[in-house]
């Protein structure tokens, strides 16, 4: 039986992801764009997965998700992904997508597609937003599931000129052993 409660953790913690990225995109009191040190940067990423085998039949979901913002920019992904088999029957089940937006302008990116069959299946989620001047978001997401072994992984990076890109990387697999 796929966990409800691991899917709805891993709902809920992008959500919040999400949320904060928007605390940091400097909408302060001088209203600016969050353009400099006022701007800030953030990146958070989640991964969970969880399984259950038993004789006769296993069952699992893997999912990972995040967010990046910087500027006048943000970026998400998640994906998710389950596997349910018994001794005569197999079901397979995997999402995935995400956002981009930018202010004044700036040029967005966003691709999520899903591919391949009852055999294996990878779902893939790119998302990114850029702006004049070196100001960039990006958030990718890819998950895997291929026979009982599945895999997600996020990367979500944000950059202001000036210093480097803030990172952060996660993921969670689970190997139901068939």
């Amino acid at each position: 039986m796929t966990n409800r409660w691991a899917l709805s953790a891993v709902a809920a913690l992008f959500v919040a992801g999400s949320a904060a990225t928007g605390l940091a995109q400097g909408h302060g009191p001088a209203g600016g764009q969050g353009h400099g040190p006022a701007g800030g940067m953030s990146a958070s990423t989640i991964g969970t997965g969880a399984g259950s085998v038993s004789p006769g039949s296993a069952s699992g979901v893997v999912g990972s998700g995040g967010s990046a913002a910087s500027g006048g920019t943000s970026a998400s992904s998640l994906g998710l992904g389950a596997e349910s088999t018994t001794l005569t029957q197999s079901s397979s089940a995997l999402g995935t997508g995400g956002s981009a937006a930018s202010a004044n302008g700036g040029h967005v990116m966003s691709r999520s597609g899903v591919h391949g069959g009852s055999n294996a299946m990878t779902g893939q989620s790119m998302n990114q937003a850029h702006q004049q001047g070196g100001v960039w978001s990006k958030s990718h997401t890819t998950t895997h599931l291929r026979h009982g072994d599945m895999s997600s992984r996020t990367k979500s990076m944000a950059h202001q000129p000036g210093g480097p890109p803030v990172k952060s990387t996660s993921g969670s697999s689970v190997d139901l052993g068939r």
